[in-house]
């Protein structure tokens, strides 16, 4: 040992937090693991007793008692450290949060690409038994991850809807419901002639949002504005990434006056086009994103977006992953939550 260090203090044990408290060894462990059975006032005296002496539970040893490993595995999607995506980046923060609020921490594994990757991976997590469960995100359907661990009999919580053939346990949104959202506050801005642009992704949610603001703008009697026949991007914006196909869509007299963009990063295009054709965003093209990520509030002008309730999911997730595991009653059908659209300066 270095002269003049000191010795490694050693851990507070359980007998010494009850004789301080004058309990009994069951006591203390009922004030941890089941608080309702012990009295206010002597629940009050061993928590003291247990912050004064800076007593903690042994984690290993309440694993073999309850079986659970208080991990949660999230096997992140694929991303870019140079180029991230803010959105699952906000979910992976809010996910380690909702798990930290029981007693649980995040395992993040990331596979290689593929569907093969993904398999070994949850394979692995379970032969180690180092996690409880698992949460998914950016689900699609027939998703191999899901499958896995739907056939292995892992608990499971996806961030997205499984196929009906299996279990439900999903927490989402309606992308739907929230691009519709958008259209009825155009429409309310009194924006008759309203486009859409969107990446060439072939994502579910996406294919949601893109169906949801075409079956509210018909209802509304809103004409959808799409690229000139024949020219870039045709026949539509949906499946048309880039600006050249937006600049497009807002030349000539009946170019739309509001845009939705299927999420933050299209609406940086339709920015980008907007201005390239001497337009102005907000006074003479209205557009709203998707996401409500960081960049909104710092665009200029600020970005009008759908906001996610990511805490909300990420609480959601986690209950539905834990009582799976404590063998309670899990819901049938998967639960959807709802979104709020965030006015900016860009649709006002």
């Amino acid at each position: 040992m270095t002269q003049g260090a000191r010795p490694p203090r050693r851990a507070t044990t359980i007998a010494e937090v009850a004789n301080a408290a004058g309990v009994s060894r069951q006591t203390v462990s009922n004030t941890l693991n089941a608080p309702h059975r012990v009295h206010p006032d002597t629940l009050a005296r061993v928590t003291a007793a247990i912050e004064e002496l800076g007593y903690r539970p042994d984690q290993s040893a309440r694993s073999l008692r309850t079986g659970e490993r208080r991990t949660i595995g999230y096997l992140a999607p694929v991303d870019d450290p140079f180029d991230p995506n803010p959105l699952m980046a906000g979910f992976l923060e809010a996910l380690v949060d909702a798990a930290a609020a029981e007693g649980h921490r995040v395992l993040l594994v990331r596979p290689a690409p593929g569907e093969a990757a993904a398999r070994a991976a949850i394979d692995e997590l379970v032969a180690a038994r180092q996690v409880d469960g698992l949460v998914f995100a950016d689900v699609l359907h027939d998703d191999a991850r899901v499958a896995r661990a739907a056939g292995a009999g892992v608990p499971f919580a996806a961030f997205g809807r499984t196929t009906a053939d299996l279990p439900q346990h999903w927490v989402d949104i309606d992308n739907g419901a929230a691009m519709a959202d958008v259209v009825r506050h155009l429409a309310a801005r009194g924006h008759r002639r309203v486009g859409f642009a969107a990446s060439a992704a072939d994502l579910p949610w996406m294919a949601a949002r893109r169906e949801g603001f075409h079956a509210e703008a018909r209802r509304l009697g809103l004409d959808v504005v799409q690229p000139p026949p024949g020219g870039p991007g045709a026949p539509g914006v949906a499946g048309a990434p880039g600006v050249a196909p937006l600049r497009a869509l807002l030349r000539g007299p009946d170019r739309p006056t509001a845009v939705a963009a299927e999420s933050d990063l299209s609406a940086l295009d339709v920015y980008e086009a907007i201005r390239a054709e001497g337009l102005a965003v907000g006074r003479g093209v209205a557009v709203t994103g998707f996401h409500d990520t960081p960049l909104c509030r710092h665009l200029h002008p600020a970005l009008t977006s759908v906001r996610l309730p990511l805490r909300a999911i990420a609480s959601a997730l986690v209950r539905l992953l834990l009582a799976q595991v404590r063998g309670q009653t899990v819901p049938a059908a998967g639960q959807v939550l709802a979104t709020e659209l965030v006015v900016r300066t860009s649709s006002e």
